[in-house]
């Protein structure tokens, strides 16, 4: 079997895409120039089993090796964000309004050079390796659009793997976590109908903005009184919109916003805990409420088997001291979950924080990465799709 490390290192290729992708952001669904570029890259390199449009603009590229072994499937992410650079790069990005600001740019500039690296020496290859170009993760669950369009079969996959290039991870360096590694992430509305009136006279008013103000401190208690302190949850209004002037009570208040955690069943119990103090409140005060939960990305979750993989690859890739634990809970959420449920996976953060770059956090108009992690997330890319 070919050695992990032994894959020479394609540094100019990967920065090449890499800058290419940033300059050239696309936002969620709408990544075609983008699967354009990696379609035209992968048939360059002798790839010709590509499925396009696979979740409205996904790109699936199998390659079947010439040794036994698992149907791997690794994926990147492709979609940028809608905010506008502030970086002074040569590779700043053309499309105003858009910028890769999470290092998705970054992640299909990895899976990219590991798949033409991985072609050329394809009958040393273990199994099939299934390499996923994903639309839409930031929001809109892309991957599981891609499920639905038959990702996980034709080949049906075995396992899988994804990396999220960290900010908050020095360069040179890869986090593993057993477990739920990213939180689920859901969202809510509520309507809270009062009575308008004269700001002079709230006793002839029903205040639905004061109602609003204890819900935003009532929900706090959700975490803080109702779960145990060994399950992190976060329940966060983003949003109030009531109200026209300073003088006038406002007949409605709408609150929006998120809620977080990595356990199911406390995830599955917050709508109820939410409606029943919405309910009790709105009673108390005499109003009406309209309540709406909405199901997004379930926890992040790693397999234990795959994570032994990830720790395995990495001692022979980048040394096992350069392995990390990260105990801080990060409530992010992440699409990749939805594959996660389906398959035996697993979920690692890879370092991208230099000296002067990559120590802005992710979504910062300023964000950019020291390059030199593209090098260490191609040794794992590759690396997982060797271990058979």
């Amino acid at each position: 079997m070919l050695s992990r490390t032994a894959l020479e290192i394609p540094r100019e290729e990967l920065i090449r895409f890499r800058r290419h992708l940033h300059a050239h952001p696309e936002l969620s669904f709408e990544e075609h120039e983008t699967a354009a570029f990696i379609v035209n890259e992968l048939r360059d390199c002798g790839f010709d089993e590509i499925r396009t449009g696979v979740g409205k603009t996904g790109v699936l590229a199998t390659l079947r090796g010439g040794l036994p072994g698992p149907v791997t499937l690794l994926r990147a992410d492709m979609d940028a964000l809608p905010m506008d650079e502030t970086a002074d790069v040569p590779y700043r990005s053309k499309h105003k309004g858009v910028m890769h600001a999470c290092g998705h740019d970054g992640h299909v500039a990895i899976l990219l050079s590991s798949a033409r690296a991985l072609s050329r020496i394809r009958d040393q290859v273990p199994g099939t390796i299934v390499f996923c170009f994903q639309p839409a993760e930031e929001g809109p669950a892309g991957n599981k659009a891609m499920i639905d369009d038959g990702a996980l079969e034709n080949p049906h996959v075995d396992r899988c793997f994804s990396l999220h290039l960290y900010s908050g991870l020095d360069v040179g360096k890869i986090g593993v976590r057993d477990g739920a590694f990213f939180a689920s992430s859901d969202r809510f509305r509520i309507v809270l109908r009062g009575k308008g009136g004269h700001g002079a006279m709230p006793q002839s008013s029903i205040d639905p903005i004061v109602a609003a103000s204890q819900l935003v401190t009532m929900f706090q208690t959700i975490s803080s009184r109702e779960i145990a302190p060994k399950d992190p949850v976060v329940v966060t209004v983003g949003a109030v919109h009531s109200g026209t002037t300073f003088n006038v009570i406002p007949d409605y208040a709408e609150m929006l916003g998120t809620t977080r955690s990595f356990d199911d069943a406390v995830r599955r119990s917050i709508p109820e805990r939410m409606e029943r103090m919405t309910a009790g409140l709105a009673d108390a005060l005499r109003m009406q409420y309209e309540f709406e939960y909405f199901w997004g990305y379930p926890p992040t979750v790693n397999d234990p088997a795959m994570n032994e993989i990830v720790r395995d690859v990495a001692a022979g890739a980048i040394g096992d001291e350069n392995v990390v634990y990260p105990h801080d809970v990060v409530m992010w959420a992440e699409d990749m979950s939805y594959m996660m449920e389906e398959r035996p996976g697993a979920y690692f953060i890879v370092g991208v924080r230099g000296p002067e770059l990559g120590i802005e956090p992710q979504h910062s108009p300023r964000y950019d990465i020291d390059e030199r992690a593209l090098e260490v997330g191609f040794r794992m890319m590759t690396g997982l799709a060797l271990h058979g």
